[in-house]
C-alpha cells in the first residue's frame, strides 16, 4: 500500500485525485487540457477541489511533441490511489499499449476509479479491455480503425464525448475540454463547471457533435458569398428563413446558394439555421425563468413541440433537462 499522494499546491486541497498519464511521444495539447482543468490553483473552489498528479509507466525523461522533455511528479503506484485517471491521447492508433499499463487500468477500474480518454487515448482503454460491449467515441479520423481493431465496441463518431458508467471517451483534442468540464459538472455542479469554462473562455456545454467539423475547412471572406446572409439569419432568427429567401438575400439562385453554403459551412442552409436556433436557445435557457413556449417563438420555431423535438435531436436532452442540468441556480457564489 503506497502512501497517500499530496501535491504541492499553494492551497492544499483534499478532493478527488486526478492522475494524468504521460508517455514517450506525449500529445502536449491533450495533456495541457487535463492540467489546465484539474491542476490549476483555484482558491475560489475551496479545499474540496481536485488534487492532481502526473505519472508514467515508462522511465523518463520522456520526449513530448514539440521537442519538450517531460518528467512526472509521481510513481506509477499513484494510479492505485487515483479517483480519476486521464489518458491524454496516445502515441498512435497502431502502437501497442504496454501490458503493465493495461493491467493497472483494469485494476483501477475494478476498485471503482473513473477512467477518461482524450482523442486517440480511446485505443488505450480498448486495449485494456475496458470498452468491450460499450459505446465509445474517438476522433473521426480514427473511428474506422477503432471499429476494425475492436469490433465488440460500438463506435459513435458523431458525438463529442461518451460516458459508459465510470468510463469516459472523447473525440478530437478540443472535445477533451468538453469532457473535462462535464466531469467537473458531475463532481461539483453547474456553477463550478461554468466557472472553469469562463476561465477557458469557452461554453460550458456544446451540444453539436463531430459532424460540424470539416476535414477541409473553406475560408469565409467577410462581405462576400454567404457570410452576410449568415449574419442576417443570426440577427433575426425569428424570421421564416427559407432557402429561397436566403438565396435572394445573397443574390444567388437557390441551387447556387445551396452549393456555396455547403462548401463554406459543411452543412446545408436549413440544417445550419436549425443549429443556429438551437445554440441561441441554449443561451436563452440560461436564466432559468423564461417559458419554453417563449423561447421557441423568439428563435423562430413554429411551436414548442417542434422546438422540443429539434432540441432533443441536436443536444440529446430536452430543453427543460438542459436548463436543469447545466444552468440551475447554485447556492455557491463563485
Amino acid at each position: 500500500m503506497c502512501a497517500r499522494f499530496t501535491p504541492n499546491l499553494e492551497v492544499e486541497t483534499e478532493g478527488p485525485l486526478v492522475v494524468a498519464l504521460a508517455y514517450d511521444g506525449l500529445c502536449t495539447f491533450e495533456f495541457g487540457i487535463v492540467t489546465e482543468v484539474f491542476s490549476l490553483n483555484r482558491p475560489e473552489m475551496g479545499r474540496s477541489w481536485y488534487r492532481f498528479a502526473s505519472t508514467a509507466i515508462e522511465k523518463g525523461p520522456l520526449l513530448a511533441q514539440g521537442g519538450l522533455k517531460v518528467s512526472v511528479d509521481a510513481p506509477p503506484d499513484v494510479l492505485d490511489e487515483a479517483d480519476l485517471i486521464v489518458i491524454p491521447g496516445w502515441k498512435g492508433v497502431g502502437i501497442a499499449v504496454p501490458d503493465v499499463l493495461c493491467a493497472r487500468l483494469r485494476a483501477a477500474h475494478a476498485r471503482g476509479a473513473r477512467i477518461a480518454s482524450i482523442c486517440s487515448g480511446t485505443f488505450v482503454l480498448a486495449a485494456a479491455g475496458l470498452l468491450g460491449g460499450k459505446v465509445a467515441t474517438t476522433h473521426w479520423r480514427y473511428a474506422e480503425a477503432l471499429r476494425n481493431a475492436y469490433p465488440d465496441i460500438e463506435v459513435d463518431d458523431r458525438c463529442l464525448y461518451r460516458q459508459e458508467g465510470r468510463i469516459f471517451t472523447s473525440a478530437g483534442s478540443a472535445a477533451g475540454i468538453d469532457l473535462m468540464i462535464e466531469i467537473v459538472r458531475q463532481d461539483f455542479g453547474a456553477a463550478a463547471a461554468n466557472s472553469v469554462a469562463r476561465r477557458l473562455v469557452m461554453p460550458a456545454h456544446r451540444g453539436c457533435g463531430q459532424a460540424q467539423f470539416l476535414e477541409r475547412p473553406v475560408a469565409q471572406r467577410p462581405g462576400t458569398g454567404v457570410a452576410p446572409v449568415m449574419e442576417a439569419v443570426v440577427a433575426d432568427l425569428r424570421r421564416d428563413w427559407t432557402i429561397a429567401s436566403m438565396a435572394r438575400a445573397a443574390g444567388m439562385s437557390p441551387r447556387s446558394f445551396q452549393r456555396h453554403f455547403r462548401a463554406t459551412t459543411g452543412v446545408g442552409p436549413k440544417e445550419w439555421v436549425t443549429q443556429s436556433r438551437i445554440e441561441a436557445a441554449k443561451t436563452l435557457l440560461t436564466d432559468g425563468h423564461r417559458a419554453i413556449e417563449w423561447v421557441a417563438d423568439v428563435i423562430g420555431f413554429a411551436n414548442a413541440f417542434s422546438f422540443r423535438r429539434q432540441f432533443r435531436t441536436h443536444v440529446g436532452v430536452t430543453p427543460t433537462e438542459y436548463r436543469s442540468r447545466f444552468f440551475r441556480e447554485s447556492k455557491r457564489d463563485l
